[in-house]
């Protein structure tokens, strides 16, 4: 998805379904707002502040705005997809969290600190790393140099985490000496997510990570990802493989023209009638 599509959609924007509307069972977000769910089991809203929180985000390019007051968060452990059709913002929802947007309106609250206008050199010290879908490695540097480029803020390489990404993807091993440029392109979005937990992130966010692979490499790339939340890490994920990327989560937001139009589980979603047939192909 390209932010000229975001941008095109974006003027088109309709009004958002109230999301505090508990009793209209078309609006998907009833149940999620009021129970939270992590990892599978369900917590009361306000047991804990979430660790990402958008409070009425307005943001875009240029002068253009994309987002119009878009509410999600993700809970510490939780595993959060975002979906909808091209051009509805999800991209710029990621890039705007990271600091890759101008920032009209709303805020931003990560780990209980305000990062909405902060850059993104300093938002990745407070624990949140993003792979963006494009241009995501350095391909003339070799796989264990792309390692290291991704904990530059330290002062040295922690070896502990570089061992720890390794036995999670042996591949990047086994091509250590290799220029990251050469890897197929599982192992470049394997690569790509090695790099971002170099530094052990509170929250990894991922925009599209299987876009491209083949189709036969795609659930390994979901398993991978599902691994690393067992593991403690909290995803936010844009993805279009919509039904898996449900399939897989704790909990989901379809987003249209840059406005909230569900949140629920993702099995919630994948049940919901209006969702399957608008978003999902039926």
């Amino acid at each position: 998805m390209s932010d000229a599509t975001d941008a095109t959609d974006a003027t088109d924007a309709t009004d958002a379904t109230d999301a505090t509307d508990a009793t209209d069972a078309a609006d998907a977000t009833d149940g999620a707002a009021a129970d939270r769910t992590v990892g599978g089991e369900t917590a009361v809203a306000g047991d804990d502040a979430p660790l990402l929180e958008t409070r009425d985000l307005d943001a875009g390019y240029g002068d253009l705005q994309i987002l119009d007051g878009v509410d999600m968060y993700v809970d510490d452990g939780e595993y959060v997809t975002i979906v909808g059709p091209n051009g509805a913002g999800k991209s710029t929802v990621m890039k705007s969290v990271f600091g890759l947007t101008v920032h009209m309106g709303g805020e931003v609250i990560f780990d209980g600190a305000d990062i909405t206008d902060r850059k993104p050199e300093q938002i990745i010290h407070e624990g949140l790393s993003y792979v963006p879908q494009n241009e995501n490695i350095f391909g003339t540097l070799t796989v264990e140099e792309n390692l290291e480029m991704g904990a530059y803020i330290l002062d040295e390489v922690p070896q502990d985490q570089m061992r720890a990404i390794y036995d999670r993807f042996p591949i990047l091993e086994e091509r250590e000496t290799q220029k990251a440029g050469t890897l197929s392109g599982g192992q470049q979005q394997m690569l790509a997510m090695g790099r971002a937990l170099m530094l052990d992130p509170k929250l990894l966010m991922l925009d599209e990570p299987s876009a491209g692979l083949a189709p036969d490499l795609v659930d390994d790339m979901f398993d991978r990802i599902d691994e690393i939340n067992d593991a403690g890490t909290s995803i936010l994920m844009v993805e279009q493989n919509a039904k898996e990327a449900l399939r897989r989560c704790d909990r989901g937001y379809v987003l249209v023209q840059g406005q909230n139009r569900f949140e629920n589980t993702g099995d919630a979603l994948l049940d919901n009638e209006e969702v399957r047939r608008e978003f999902l192909g039926g």
